[in-house]
């Protein structure tokens, strides 16, 4: 992973991918006690960020081997980039979703045009069955976060809040990532460290699926005991990527760890301040930067809300937290 991959990918999906703002909200400012600037990227195609990896390794596929289709696992943002980005580059998706993944994800990934397996997320391996899969159909893998055309894409996030930054005049900061395996933090991280060195990634995570900010703490893989038991569905990953985990090790800042209900409060802050729907897990960072204020530093704080997108039975409950 380089940051010459990261412009390469950039230039494939211009004009595909949204180039999402960084936009700011006085009274976010306020409970925070800084200036809070948030990368939108629920605006992005598909509703988040993982539209930038798909669309970046499919388009980085031979021709021959992208027309015989391809095959993801996810909770419902990548199977949603995947499925979008298949069919823009017309050829099939087959797609292993988690059966307890939210009813709007599972539905819009099939509407997307894919073809979706549901799996027990806690009896069944993903990584077995989409292997069995691929193999069976000739289908090729792109995996959410340990794929290095899928994190050049994620980085290309990391250039636009480089050049967002530098335009703002915000000269150092934290830059707060929902963190999942690693595959948006690392590739924005690995931009920033080319772009805006005196910008730090810091990932956050929800309490109980913090095995990224285990892992910075020990210097090594930790994992997560349980696999599910958050309603932050899109950041919960058994452990940091092998392939993204170095890159987090070497160029992150400490993890900010938030609960389930800072989520859903920073889902409705955003929404009321912001005019933008975040789900849960993409509401993560806005939730550190509004609820650990104590662990950051600096007058400037920039965060990703990763994805929005949430059932309205979800949303719903965070709007009567206000």
């Amino acid at each position: 992973m380089n940051i010459e991959m990261i412009r390469a990918a950039a230039a494939r999906i211009q004009g595909h991918a949204v180039r999402t703002p960084l936009v700011r909200s006085g009274f976010l400012d306020q409970i925070a006690g800084r200036r809070v600037w948030v990368k939108p990227e629920c605006l992005q195609q598909t509703g988040s960020f993982k539209f930038r990896g798909a669309y970046s390794a499919l388009s980085a596929l031979e021709p021959a081997v992208r027309a015989r289709g391809v095959i993801a696992f996810s909770s419902g943002n990548h199977a949603q980039g995947v499925a979008l980005a298949a069919r823009m580059h017309d050829t099939s998706a087959v797609i292993v979703m988690p059966s307890d993944a939210p009813q709007l994800k599972i539905d819009n990934t099939r509407a997307y045009g894919a073809d979706v397996v549901l799996y027990d997320r806690e009896t069944e391996s993903r990584d077995e069955i989409g292997a069995q899969l691929s193999e069976e159909r000739g289908l090729t893998l792109v995996k959410p976060f340990d794929e290095p055309q899928v994190i050049a894409g994620q980085g290309t996030c990391g250039l636009e809040i480089a050049e967002d930054a530098k335009a703002y005049g915000i000269k150092n900061a934290d830059v707060i990532v929902c963190c999942g395996g690693g595959g948006l933090t690392s590739g924005i991280a690995l931009a920033l460290e080319a772009d805006a060195p005196n910008l730090r990634v810091r990932p956050a995570e929800p309490a109980g699926f913090d095995d990224v900010a285990r892992s910075l703490t020990a210097g090594e893989i930790k994992s997560n005991p349980a696999k599910s038991g958050s309603i932050c569905d899109a950041i919960l990953t058994e452990r940091p990527g092998d392939m993204t985990w170095p890159i987090l090790k070497r160029l992150c800042g400490p993890a900010l760890v938030i609960s389930d209900a800072e989520a859903l409060d920073a889902m409705g802050q955003a929404f009321l301040n912001l005019k933008l729907v975040a789900e849960p897990g993409g509401a993560a960072a806005l939730a550190a930067a509004l609820y650990r204020a104590d662990q950051i530093e600096g007058d400037d704080v920039i965060v990703t809300i990763s994805g929005g997108n949430v059932d309205p039975s979800m949303f719903s409950r965070a709007l009567e937290r206000l």
